[in-house]
């Protein structure tokens, strides 16, 4: 697949496309509340055609869809003039489309989330396809993305759990898997949050399992620790990984049906397989439910309990959601599943990593292990879907969370396999109708999608 050439004198150099003052965090903050805050009030603005000068509302064909980073040479002069990316939303676009809906048609839910960012709260996108354009330097990336005001990670067509799918991009599985690590340590007290989409949910849940991997190996293969005297911070750490290692390598993974499609994190399936039902169109959102005590779901009461004290902890926004906006439907759009056992090991294991670091986190910090500080502390599965009655997804979203260490704030990172910027009709806006403002106000993808930017941009 070839690379496509730099298209940056086409962009505007003010973010906005409402308001000749431009837009920055603030106002869109407050026009994201606005929005959010009931189901019928008017739009801000006067109603106007997004399509207006970009009639099929592509990428790359006129506003609001003009900044495109197609090369590294886009990604220089983005850097170049920082209000661009400091005022705006990164949208990373792991393939070309998302799939097919009922119609044939495939869809780039991309443009879907720059519509419902600039048409909710005049809020730009940037676009990073890097199924066309490769890896970018990761290290100028990264600085510029988590800048922003938020890290969409799209869906997309191939397959998380099959490197192969990935065979016709310009980014190879490992590649992708890469950047998704490094998305999820971006998270910082002044760095943008993420919402990982379907195959970005999967993408994260693969990569948790690899950094923990990553932690464990590293740790263990250490002999000495700088600064820790008589070397009992490593003797501590070293007794948490090899803890974790041992649940990691003997946790099954078993379907509803009773097949065991992975055994152990060093499985390929381990943190993503096939699921036993394709989902497509609307589904109806069920708060998760713990699984049944070891001896009927066959996993760990440690994970389980682990997952609970999370829960309690820690507030998902999708969960409270369900509580306010009682039946909440959204769009699916997937073949294939996290693994529930996955998740709920990830969120034990960063737990255990967590606290283990606490006391010992002043050496850490100066140490090859820096990099430790930067995982979560836990993750929460926040919901499930059902279709004619019977579960089908068990983790359908996930709040990514990060304990401070220090000012013992907790910032937000969510995923989730269901695609909250789609209609219930799956296509991409310009193959339909553009919606309105106050249709958006009554979709609840829209309200859902609204609600966690804004919820994770006050962490």
């Amino acid at each position: 697949m070839s690379k496509p050439h730099s298209s940056f004198p086409q962009w505007r150099l003010k973010p906005s496309d409402f308001s000749s003052n431009g837009s920055e965090f603030e106002s869109i903050q407050i026009l994201l509340g606005k929005f959010i805050a009931d189901h019928h009030t008017s739009s801000p603005w006067k109603e106007c055609s997004l399509l207006a000068e970009n009639s099929t509302f592509e990428w790359g064909k006129g506003y609001p869809l003009e900044k495109v980073v197609n090369a590294q040479a886009d990604l220089e002069t983005l850097l170049a003039n920082p209000q661009l990316f400091r005022n705006a939303v990164a949208i990373i676009e792991p393939w070309e489309h998302v799939g097919y809906n009922p119609l044939g048609e495939h869809v780039r839910a991309s443009v879907n989330v720059a519509y419902l960012l600039q048409k909710i709260a005049d809020c730009d996108s940037v676009l990073f396809p890097v199924w066309s354009s490769g890896t970018l330097d990761l290290e100028r990336l990264m600085p510029a993305i988590s800048s922003g005001l938020a890290i969409i990670v799209e869906g997309g067509n191939s397959s998380a759990r099959d490197p192969a799918s990935f065979a016709e991009s310009n980014i190879s599985h490992e590649e992708m898997i890469r950047l998704t690590e490094a998305i999820l340590l971006s998270r910082s007290p002044t760095s943008a949050p993420a919402l990982l989409i379907c195959l970005g949910h999967q993408l994260a849940a693969h990569a948790h399992i690899t950094l923990i991997k990553r932690a464990v190996r590293e740790v263990l293969a250490l002999e000495n620790l700088e600064r820790d005297r008589g070397g009992k911070f490593l003797k501590l750490l070293k007794q948490v990984c090899q803890e974790i290692q041992a649940m990691g390598e003997s946790l099954p993974i078993q379907k509803r049906d009773g097949r065991i499609v992975a055994q152990g994190w060093d499985d390929w399936e381990f943190a993503v397989t096939e699921n036993e039902a394709k989902e497509f169109g609307a589904r109806h959102l069920l708060p998760y439910e713990s699984p049944d005590s070891e001896e009927t779901s066959g996993i760990p009461d440690t994970l389980i309990w682990a997952h609970e004290v999370t829960a309690d902890i820690h507030e998902g926004v999708i969960d409270t959601s369900m509580a306010y906006e009682k039946n909440l439907n959204i769009a699916m759009f997937h073949a294939d599943e996290v693994n529930e056992e996955a998740i709920l090991f990830a969120n034990w294991a960063y737990r255990l990593l967590h606290e283990a670091l606490i006391p010992c986190r002043h050496i850490v910090a100066k140490s090859s292990l820096s990099w430790l500080i930067k995982l979560p502390d836990a993750i929460e599965i926040l919901c499930s879907t059902e279709a004619d009655g019977e579960l089908v997804t068990e983790c359908s979203a996930t709040c990514i969370n990060y304990l401070d260490f220090e000012s013992r704030q907790i910032r937000r990172s969510f995923t989730c396999q269901f695609h909250p910027e789609l209609l219930a009709d799956l296509r991409a806006i310009g193959m339909r109708e553009p919606p309105s403002y106050s249709e958006l106000k009554q979709d609840d993808g829209a309200r859902l999608f609204a609600r966690l930017l804004y919820a994770a941009m006050q962490d």
